[in-house]
């Protein structure tokens, strides 16, 4: 004969036992949602909402997008807090996954960086030979530029060309905004003053803005993104699954093409840059 104790006991270890089961089902989920740390070029572009709805339809994994820039993106995988990261400075890149917080870095994409700035270009930078002139006339002339200011990949970017014109920036026309690329394109234009911005963003801005592009075309200016999946070995908790998913797509044939053929009007914004022995070799280890 049970006791009404044994009893209570019996019903408590098999809620227990389900909810156990529940959990280990939810972290099983292989239509889980993906956490994608990204750069905010990628959104602000558009081209996230034209790229995840049929990545979505085709594996039934949804994914919530954080658009940040790419030093806040590289933070949040270090610490575990996303699946994968999709972002813009290479050197940072190569070290997160040399620390040991992120794979392999596959590439996706490429565009390039230029410069704008009121369409009179007060400051003739249209006229350098190569970037670190165009900045140096923009010293020189002591013309008003918003930096990004966020630690993003343009940001990384900027400042590395700073450094290579051997200028410190300051000086009461050097602004840090602290903002993404949009509202950065907003305040410059509000003040009539240059910024770096990416390719991509600057076409899905253009229209809005009474900027120009100033400067363009230097090999200084290439913008290659890369996207890499966090290390599950350090965040065993992490949807690697999911996160494996969305690269082979980002770097499959088909992905690839939906990356070429996206535009605004008649402007590519991003060229796919995958290697195809890369997606090979992803596709024949899952």
């Amino acid at each position: 004969m049970t006791t009404p104790l044994f009893q209570r006991l019996a019903r408590w270890l098999v809620v227990a036992i389900l909810f156990a089961a529940g959990s280990a089902g939810a972290d099983n989920n292989p239509n889980k949602t993906i956490r994608l740390a990204t750069t905010t070029s990628t959104d602000n572009a558009g081209l996230l909402a034209e790229l995840l709805p049929p990545f979505t339809a085709s594996t039934g994994y949804p994914v919530h997008v954080i658009a940040v820039g790419t030093g806040k993106a590289l933070r949040m995988g270090r610490d575990g807090d996303v699946d994968l990261v999709l972002v813009h400075a290479r050197a940072a890149e190569d070290k997160f996954v040399a620390q040991g917080y992120g794979e392999k870095r596959y590439g996706v994409m490429y565009n390039d960086f230029v410069l704008v700035g009121p369409e009179s270009d007060p400051a003739a930078i249209a006229a350098a030979k190569d970037a670190t002139t165009a900045l140096k006339k923009l010293a020189d002339h002591q013309a008003i530029f918003v930096s990004r200011g966020d630690d993003s990949g343009t940001h990384k970017k900027e400042l590395s060309l700073w450094k290579r014109a051997a200028i410190e920036p300051n000086g009461d026309g050097y602004r840090e905004a602290g903002q993404g690329m949009g509202k950065v394109l907003q305040i410059a234009s509000e003040l009539d003053a240059y910024t770096l911005t990416d390719r991509g963003t600057w076409l899905a801005y253009q229209g809005k803005s009474p900027l120009k592009i100033a400067f363009q075309g230097d090999p200084l200016l290439f913008n290659p993104y890369g996207i890499i999946a966090v290390n599950p070995k350090r965040y065993p908790d992490i949807n690697h699954r999911g996160a494996d998913a969305l690269i082979k797509w980002m770097i499959s044939p088909d992905g690839q093409q939906r990356i070429g053929d996206f535009r605004i009007g008649d402007n590519q914004l991003f060229t796919p840059a995958a290697d195809a022995g890369e997606f090979a070799a992803f596709s024949h280890g899952q």
